[in-house]
């Protein structure tokens, strides 16, 4: 509570502390009555329920609800799916996604944000990227970039997401930082 937010500066999937006695916990106390009060309400909601948590010694509290997935995290899910998003998407839309089976990859996921200088007060615009020959294993996502002259420049602050799987924490995000470099 002390310094600038600065928004979304990585994320890992799954988290370290996530568990079946903390799972239970979070669909007992924040899912289940999340849904109930949306039933209850007459809502015919279909769609993302984004549920950002605090843990407070081991015990979630709600920051903040989404109707879609967030930065950065979306990077760090989305590739974790093993499953056709589409497929999913389209069988929520139809009221049949409890006919599908949603499959998970078991490896950890980090992304790492690469930020212009500056940022989040005023930050530069327009240095040209370079170096995407040079990465391998990871994805990368674009946020605040735009093309110039037919190569890469930043264009806003948080300019790109570098995702990368391992068998754990420490591993995707030492593969993040390498290709980060």
């Amino acid at each position: 509570d002390t310094w600038l937010n600065t928004g979304g500066m990585g994320a890992v999937s799954p988290v370290p502390f996530e568990n079946n006695e903390f799972l239970q916990k979070v669909e007992e106390t924040i899912v289940q009555p999340t849904i109930h009060v949306i039933q209850s309400r007459g809502l015919d909601y279909k769609g993302f329920i984004f549920i950002g948590l605090m843990v407070v010694e081991g015990k979630p509290y709600v920051l903040e609800y989404n109707v879609r997935m967030g930065d950065p995290e979306t990077e760090v899910v989305i590739p974790r799916l093993a499953s056709d998003l589409v497929e999913l998407l389209e069988a929520t839309r139809d009221g049949q996604l409890a006919d599908k089976t949603i499959a998970i990859d078991p490896r950890t996921c980090a992304t790492v944000m690469l930020v212009s200088g500056g940022y989040p007060q005023a930050y530069e615009k327009g240095k040209v990227m370079t170096g995407w020959e040079q990465t391998n294993d990871s994805i990368l996502f674009h946020a605040g970039t735009k093309s110039v002259d037919q190569k890469v420049a930043t264009n806003g602050g948080r300019v790109l997401a570098i995702t990368s799987f391992g068998d754990s924490i420490l591993e995707a995000v030492q593969q993040s930082l390498e290709n980060a470099a």
